[in-house]
């Protein structure tokens, strides 16, 4: 059962890595707050439709009003601040330092919210993903990259981190498929305005039409219907540790397929990245919750 769980949490991440190889790919004009906008929005949809043939949603348990809130706009502020910094800084390190500093900054986020005070490791890991970061933020020139790509794509890991801190108390309550459905759509609520300012006419290339339908239903819908399934059956630091695939994913993509430049001393920093989540997710393991 927990080789079922570590290729669900696999395969997940491997999905959601796509996302900004996918946006660079899309047509011209593609705005990237109506790309996020859109993904939020049609997988919202998708995860809906499956809670309810599911039946998840008819469960008496009440909805924390505040955890569901702040779980939702942290989800659409993801979406808006992770594909306007993989735009500004290329793929492979907007996502390197958006999923990256994801961990990092939910110590202190949770230790506000759920009291749960930060291991050594922690400390480790933080001050390796900031040197990791200082030396992205060095080289930026070269590879692309700017403080402003690095700030969005900064903010998109502290919105992340907040809805995971958010999301978690929902999942102990209620199951996974309609956690996920409300925040998604929840979320699409607050960013779905948006797509009356951008021009959508992007959308009628079939290269458009297939980028949103990707997003939506491949990386949204699938990707954390899979990465819930997956966790149910390992440990959390297990599956945080295979999340790494993700950015693996993206900066294999970016450098492979966009032929993005990375320099020595931005591997380097990659690597600072990589070596403070596995110093994080190494740690002792609580036993997934059901």
């Amino acid at each position: 059962m927990k080789n079922r769980g570590y290729w669900l949490v696999l395969m997940a991440a491997c999905l959601w890595g796509t996302n900004g190889t996918v946006q660079a790919l899309a047509p011209e004009g593609a705005q990237p707050l109506a790309i996020g906008a859109l993904r939020i929005g049609l997988g919202g949809l998708a995860l809906l439709a499956v809670a309810a043939v599911r039946g998840s949603l008819r469960d008496s348990k009440k909805w924390a009003f505040w955890p569901t809130l702040a779980a939702a706009l942290s989800m659409a502020a993801y979406q808006l601040f992770f594909f306007a910094g993989v735009e500004r800084t290329g793929v492979a390190v907007g996502t390197i330092v958006g999923i990256g500093s994801t961990p990092i900054l939910a110590g202190p986020i949770g230790l506000i919210v759920r009291g749960e005070r930060p291991s050594r490791r922690w400390f480790i890991a933080t001050v390796l993903g900031i040197l990791g970061c200082g030396l992205l933020i060095l080289v930026g020139k070269s590879i692309q990259l700017d403080l402003l790509g690095i700030f969005l794509a900064t903010l998109a890991g502290a919105s992340y981190a907040v809805f995971a801190t958010a999301s978690k108390g929902l999942i102990e309550q209620h199951a996974t498929e309609a956690v996920m459905a409300v925040t998604f759509c929840l979320g699409a609520i607050f960013v779905l305005p948006l797509l009356f300012i951008y021009d959508l006419s992007w959308l009628r290339q079939p290269g458009g039409a297939l980028a949103v339908l990707h997003l939506g239903l491949v990386t949204a819908a699938l990707g954390y219907l899979l990465f819930g399934c997956g966790l149910r059956l390992v440990p959390v630091a297990t599956a945080a540790t295979l999340t790494l695939a993700e950015p693996l994913t993206a900066g294999l993509l970016g450098v492979l397929v966009l032929r993005e430049k990375l320099t020595l001393p931005a591997l380097l920093g990659i690597l600072l990245i990589f070596a403070g989540l596995v110093v994080l997710s190494t740690g002792r393991a609580d036993q997934p919750s059901t």
